[in-house]
């Protein structure tokens, strides 16, 4: 994959996260999106707020965020289908131990991912592309600012409305 984009679409699997993420132990890269803005806020809030937890920072106004709009060009395996004692280990809030090992299994069946439904926003859907050719390359949306008060992000600035909004 190449391209103007491409980069965007590549990073996580370039940049692995040595902690892993819901569908990956750390050892490969997972293009995680919501299907709908407020999913993918709720879910990379979240993410950062462990970033910074993990990096002990006092009060800071993060880096700003793009947002990306982008299509999944794949067959992606569906979490709700799977019984419901699975799906509840799978979508734990804190615990990643049986999804990952779902993703395993899943990219070594030779899927191009996984869609789930968002643990962060009720009623939000996400999915988690394997593969970057089952990926789009996406175009850049608005920009938000998150602000971390040190304990966690409590506000996100949107610079198309020029408004802050409290979480």
């Amino acid at each position: 994959m190449g391209g103007p984009g491409a980069s965007t679409v590549m990073a996580p699997f370039v940049h692995v996260n040595p902690k892993g993420s819901r569908f990956s132990d750390g050892r490969t890269g997972v293009y995680y999106a919501g299907a709908e803005m407020e999913t993918a806020l709720r879910e990379t809030v979240y993410h950062y707020e462990d970033f910074y937890r993990d990096a002990d920072e006092g009060i800071i106004r993060t880096e700003d965020m793009r947002v990306m709009v982008g299509a999944i060009d794949a067959v992606f395996h569906d979490v709700d289908t799977l019984p419901a004692e699975d799906r509840a280990a799978v979508l734990a809030p804190e615990s990643y131990v049986a999804s990952r090992a779902l993703g395993h299994q899943l990219r070594e069946d030779g899927s191009d991912g996984v869609v789930f439904p968002s643990v962060r926003n009720v009623g939000g859907a996400c999915v988690g592309a394997f593969r970057p050719t089952a990926v789009r390359i996406p175009v850049q949306g608005g920009h938000l600012s998150y602000h971390w008060d040190g304990a966690r992000i409590n506000r996100v600035f949107d610079y198309d409305s020029r408004v802050w909004r409290d979480l």
